[in-house]
């Protein structure tokens, strides 16, 4: 099913509404969850997992051909223009670790981490719901299916990143600064009303993200050293691999 750009717009709305609530209301959504948290959480990192190594990469593949093309009218042939997102990828991926490896110090003098870092932390996260809400109107204008499958992984992914952001700031994450991860949330949608992205723009973007989300898999989501679970993790994994493939199948009947 694909939306007009208008249609697009407003279910982003929609979509970045239930992601500030998503902020605001997470601590109050992990205390209630039916399966304990570890749980909720390795299916969350199963759910993010499949959505990586089964979504995000092939369209990384996808866009990076995409950009290299627009780049033969700009740059001179180099063999670094054949993989230029997957750069952005890497770049996005050292910007989260550095941000985590910052924070980790200062947990392992037993404090909290400081009041810049902290504010570094909230801004970054900001800055990824924004993205979040900016990249699904577009996803929206390619179709509904694909649009909510990465609304439904990325939810849940941020329901995790928000632990262990509350994890390391259990004192400075009050609901007040929760209200500048909602207003990220919100300003992702208004950018997306006015400015339209390109296609490069968005690959770009998207591999940015791309890499955030790979760092909160890895280090975050399937740290070794936090209590998880094999079996939650498993029907995350297969359950959204199983709906990914289903999604892509019926995209390509309808458009053959």
């Amino acid at each position: 099913m694909t939306l007009t750009r208008a249609g697009s717009l407003w279910a982003a709305l929609a979509a970045a509404v239930a992601l500030g609530a998503l902020h605001l209301l997470a601590p109050a959504i992990r205390r209630r969850l039916p399966v304990p948290i570890h749980a909720a959480t390795s299916l969350g990192g199963g759910i993010a997992a499949a959505y990586v190594f089964l979504y995000l990469l092939p369209r990384l593949a996808e866009g990076n051909q995409a950009v290299a093309h627009v780049l033969e009218e700009e740059v001179t042939a180099t063999p670094a223009r054949g993989f230029v997102l997957f750069l952005v990828a890497l770049v996005g991926f050292f910007t989260f670790y550095a941000l985590e490896r910052v924070t980790h110090r200062s947990q392992q003098r037993r404090q909290e981490p400081t009041r810049l870092v902290f504010g570094f932390q909230l801004g970054f996260f900001a800055l990824y719901s924004g993205l979040i809400t900016y990249t699904l109107a577009t996803k929206l204008d390619a179709g509904l299916g694909p649009a909510v499958l990465f609304a439904v992984a990325m939810g849940l992914h941020v329901l995790a990143t928000d632990g262990v952001l509350a994890e390391h700031f259990p004192v400075s994450l009050t609901t007040g600064w929760r209200l500048v991860l909602v207003a990220g949330a919100a300003g992702g949608w208004v950018t997306a009303v006015a400015v339209q992205p390109t296609g490069v723009l968005m690959n770009v973007l998207t591999a940015f993200l791309g890499g955030g989300i790979l760092l909160n898999v890895f280090v975050d989501e399937l740290a070794p050293e936090r209590h998880s679970s094999l079996t939650w993790f498993t029907v995350g994994l297969v359950a959204y691999s199983g709906l990914l493939a289903f999604a892509t199948f019926t995209t390509d009947v309808g458009a053959a």
